[in-house]
Order: C-alpha cells, then structure tokens, then sequence
C-alpha cells in the first residue's frame, strides 16, 4: 500500500495554496457582409463612423446575452488585435498596433466594456468572457459551459453556422516556485488533468476534435548580479552574446537534466506565443515571437532566440509538453520536472531563492468550433 501512495505522489505536483488561478474565454467569428446586413442593414457607407451601429448593436447583444446566462465580466473587441489576460490588483487596459491586454483580478473586478474603430471594418469579432469569483480552477467547468450555451444563443441570433465560431479555453496557474524557501510552506496537491479530463468529471464534454496545449512560462529578470556572471565589452558590436550563451547553455543543460525537450529560451523583447500548430512554426510577427507546436508529435527540441545588440529586462524560458509529457494523472510529473530544474537553473544562476522570486504560470488551454 506504501509504494501505491508513493507512486501517486509522484505524479502530483504541490503548489503553494496562495498561487493565483486564471481563466478566460475567447470566442471569435468573421465580419461578414452577411452579418453586417443582419445587424445593421442601414449601415451609413460614407458615414463618418461607418460600422459604428454594427458593432454597438453587438456589443449590445453580448452584454444582454451575458446578463441572461450570469457571466459577470464581458468584453466585446473588433479591432483584430491579440488578446491578452494577466493578473492585476488594479483593472486596467492598455494596447500596442498589435495587442491588447486587460488586467484584473477574478475575486474583485466585474466589467463589461466594448472596444473598436467606427471606422474600420474588422475582420473578426472577438468576444473576451472572464472567470470571477473564488476557486476559479474548481468551477472552471462550470463557466465553460455557461460560456458555451452563451454563446449556442448567440449564434442562433446571428444564424451562424455550424463551426463558425471558434471558442478557447485558456487557463493558468501563477506562482512563485521559490514560495517554500521564504518560509510559506502551505500547498495543495495537484495532478494538473487535461482539461477535457477534468471537465468530463463535473459532466461537462468537450467535443472529440478539440485541439489541447499545455505549458509552462517563467520569467528570470535580468538584474546586476546576473550581469556580473559574464564579461560584457560594451564595445563590442555584439556585447551581450556573452550573457545570452551563458543563459542558453544553463537552460539546455536542466532542461536535458530533467527530460525536458521541448521549449524556447525567449531574450529579444518579443512576446512569446504558444499555438497549437499541426507543424513546429517559430517567426517572428512584429512584436510578437509565435511558437507553434504539435504536442501529438515527438519533442521539437529546444531553441534559443535573442538580440545580441540589446540587452532585455527579462528572459522568458517555456516548456511545452507533448504526449510523453502526461500520463494517466495528468502532468503533474511534467510540473515537477520543470520545478526541479528551474531550481537547478537558479542555483547555476546563484540566484538567492529565500529573497528573489521566480514566477511559473502554468497554461493550459483547450480549443474547438461551436
């Protein structure tokens, strides 16, 4: 009975019970001229704000329709930029020509806002549904299909068809992996399920075709101390190659430490973005460095990307899990090995773990066509 338990406790992973649960939805369908003449068949061409009343009759809709169902926080978005959730204490927004991110805290802030140019046809409508409340990870299934029935509404209202809306479940976890070491030894056990696992245990199901990711992304902030592990000539034309080698051979080497064979060592100021991909993509779309992977697929390997010309305020070192990354648990052994190396990496780093934090937000996602 013993080696049972130990066996299984493997397979769990402990995570201090302060750590923060995200979730969010993000379902999107096309502009049509279809959809335009339904919303708005009056829409003034040569108006000034041509597609404002579409897009206000819209966002209109939503927010009645989020009413109807009880989804607190709702944000309507037609600007096609990238959609980004973090955590904040404080609700704010702020867009880039590329992204826009919205920060809140799931146990105190409610919104429902709209966000477009009346002037431009979008090609997309993206609607953005927030958890709020507490124990968002345990009622998590319970929003998704608040969410979805939502949005079965909505499409019949619209008379879309089959498959035109496509509906992303993101999820993640964030923590400090050095929590124990400043003295908060509170945890909670975790087997980190897949999702559709771990909704069909709440009755909830996910359609057979849905495509899953799962990973991990941690920040290392590039402070003095770190600096002073390499020389760097700041004459050189390339002065912080030095420190990017010395970065990238310390990543691979705990990264194969502890079999983790897919992942990317981010330091060229470019936001990462993990995509379900059918092939391995890594390009980079003005701002932002897009990673696609396969996780039905053998591992991709592990790359580095940086600029040896500049020097970034933080890298970002991700980790991807592929079907030799879960078991019949869940990834709690692949959270583990992560855990264990970035703690090899802090040490090779002498990064001091009772004062510095190092921030793991573990991702996972699930997506499908309504």
């Amino acid at each position: 009975m013993s080696i049972v338990r130990k066996r299984s406790a493997s397979h769990k992973t402990y995570i201090p019970s302060n750590a923060r649960d995200n979730q969010y939805l993000l379902a999107e369908f096309a502009v049509t001229n279809e959809l335009i003449q339904l919303i708005s068949p009056n829409n003034a061409i040569k108006s000034s704000q041509t597609y404002f009343n579409f897009y206000q009759q819209l966002s209109e809709l939503l927010f009645a329709l989020s009413d109807q169902f009880e989804i607190n926080s709702s944000l309507f978005i037609a600007n096609d930029k990238l959609v980004r959730v973090r955590y904040s204490q404080e609700m704010h927004q702020w867009q880039t020509s590329q992204q826009i991110l919205f920060y809140y805290d799931p146990k105190n802030h409610q919104l429902q806002n709209s966000f477009f140019d009346a002037n431009i046809r979008a090609k997309k409508i993206s609607l953005l549904l927030l958890a709020t409340g507490d124990d968002i990870r345990l009622n998590s299934a319970i929003f998704h299909d608040k969410v979805r029935n939502m949005l079965q509404a909505l499409k019949a209202k619209l008379t879309l068809a089959d498959n035109d809306i496509r509906l992303r479940d993101h999820q993640h976890i964030t923590y400090d992996v050095f929590a124990k070491n400043k003295g908060y030894i509170n945890t909670q056990a975790h087997k980190l399920r897949p999702v559709a696992k771990r909704y069909l245990s709440q009755n909830v199901t996910l359609p057979t075709n849905h495509s899953a990711m799962t990973y991990a992304v941690i920040n290392i902030e590039i402070n003095n101390r770190i600096l002073k592990l390499v020389d760097i000539d700041p004459h050189s034309a390339d002065p912080y190659n030095p420190l990017y080698t010395y970065l990238t051979d310390a990543f691979t080497l705990v990264a194969k430490r502890y079999n983790l064979n897919n992942g990317a060592l981010i330091a060229n100021g470019l936001v990462p973005i993990v995509r379900h991909s059918l092939h391995e993509i890594v390009s980079k779309i003005g701002e932002l460095q897009m990673l696609g992977y396969n996780p039905e697929q053998s591992p991709c390997g592990l790359i580095s990307k940086w600029q040896a010309d500049e020097l970034v305020n933080n890298v970002q070192l991700i980790f991807v899990a592929t079907k030799d990354n879960v078991d019949e648990y869940g990834f709690g052994k692949f959270a583990n090995q992560i855990e264990q190396a970035m703690r090899l990496m802090a040490t090779e780093l002498e990064i001091p773990q009772n004062k510095d934090e190092l921030i793991l937000r573990f991702h996972q996602h699930v997506a499908y066509n309504i």
